[in-house]
């Protein structure tokens, strides 16, 4: 890979993982069509959201903060509560997101691990990204005709929770947007538009720290040349810049809710990519 295919690619994670479109996708799609070969598996991908995940932390940064205080504070309280019994561990908004973060990381988690080796392969073809975009594309467009919901942080079950991560995990396979299927789903659960696109943003921060140290295990055993970790962090720089100025743009247009013409956009990018598989085979 060298550096301007990495910044071709570090554009499009950067844009498209904000935006109902999947992100994997379109990598998978750009690395077929401009040939990018990599040695290191998934490295490269997990690097390059690691950039845009630097791009939540930034815009997201209070809530962030606040969910790390919290967090410690629910295992200190834990601890407290067999001294005294009456003390409320759930005492605020924000330590039960924390929960219901941890319970989405649950089925995502195993969901993703399951998947890995299928998740590499596919990433090597057009047709299951394809696939994936028109998925997306019938996903978003039930998804434009669903009302707001009422259910804020405090309204959503955990049950809720663990089925928003169940749509997490299957958006690990190319093609199938993240952020739309995660933000599909909550809306389909009655979950209000606002509450579900911060938590489909900040609920993948588990997700892609995971996919990152899973990957990182396994870097110690391949050989990379100082080209390919040059062209891989400029890449993941990339993307953490125009991913930056993509989440404040973009971040309004989905809580509008104007989905059908991402819906419109998935299914002609998701059919040229299947018809263009066959064309490429036959």
């Amino acid at each position: 890979m060298n550096i301007f295919q990495a910044i071709i690619l570090g554009i499009i994670q950067g844009l498209a993982e904000f935006l109902p479109v999947s992100s994997s996708g379109h990598l998978a799609i750009m690395q077929n069509l401009l040939h990018v070969e990599t040695d290191t598996g998934m490295l490269f991908d997990v690097l390059l959201h690691v950039g845009t995940l630097t791009s939540i932390f930034i815009v997201f940064w209070k809530d962030i903060v606040k969910l790390i205080i919290e967090f410690f504070g629910i295992i200190g309280d834990f601890f407290r509560r067999f001294r005294d019994p009456n003390l409320i561990v759930l005492s605020s908004g924000y330590r039960r997101f924390v929960l219901l973060i941890i319970v989405s990381s649950i089925p995502t988690a195993i969901i993703g691990y399951m998947a890995r080796d299928f998740v590499d392969y596919a990433s090597s073809t057009l047709l299951l990204p394809g696939i994936g975009l028109i998925i997306t594309a019938i996903l978003l467009f039930v998804c434009d005709r669903i009302g707001d919901g009422r259910k804020g942080i405090k309204k959503i079950s955990y049950l809720n929770a663990f089925e928003i991560g169940m749509a997490q995990g299957v958006a690990t396979l190319p093609g199938i947007s993240r952020s739309g299927a995660t933000i599909a789903v909550s809306l389909m659960l009655g979950i209000k538009k606002e509450t579900a696109v911060k938590y489909s943003f900040i609920m993948s921060i588990p997700a892609v720290l995971g996919a990152t140290l899973l990957e990182l295990k396994d870097v110690s055993d391949a050989t990379i040349e100082v080209g390919t970790v040059i062209s891989y962090l400029i890449g993941m720089v990339v993307a953490a810049v125009v991913g930056y100025f993509a989440i404040r743009v973009m971040i309004g247009v989905v809580r509008r809710k104007r989905y059908l013409y991402f819906s419109i956009y998935c299914l002609i990018i998701g059919l040229i990519a299947v018809a263009g598989h066959f064309i490429t085979k036959s």
